[in-house]
């Protein structure tokens, strides 16, 4: 696992055909917005985030985020002990991303 600046973070991930973006907050977070085209899972789900999880391809690389970077820390930790390959944490999380967002339907 490795920790990213947004900049280094969204740099990586455009340029990386082998990726996937993992929204790890939780549904009243995902409401407010979130970064286009990721996958939502709630880390706060425990052992149903666990059971997702191990239904990801591991070999794909996996640009995590959550509001703050605290708990996509956790997750990318979980995912590296579960075996994926690549797992990058976006410092700072959704509150300090500039980029482009969608509010899910």
């Amino acid at each position: 696992m490795s920790d990213l600046s947004q900049e280094e973070w969204a740099m990586q991930q455009a340029s990386d055909s082998n990726s996937i973006i993992l929204d790890v907050r939780t549904d009243q977070e995902v409401e407010e917005g979130m970064i286009p085209s990721a996958i939502h899972l709630d880390i706060h789900r425990g052992q149903a985030f666990i059971s997702e999880l191990e239904k990801l391809d591991k070999t794909k690389t996996y640009y995590v985020y959550c509001r703050s970077g605290a708990r996509s820390g956790q997750a990318c930790s979980i995912m590296t002990q579960l075996g994926f390959e690549s797992a990058f944490n976006l410092l700072g999380g959704f509150n300090d991303w500039d980029g482009a967002t969608v509010i899910p339907e």
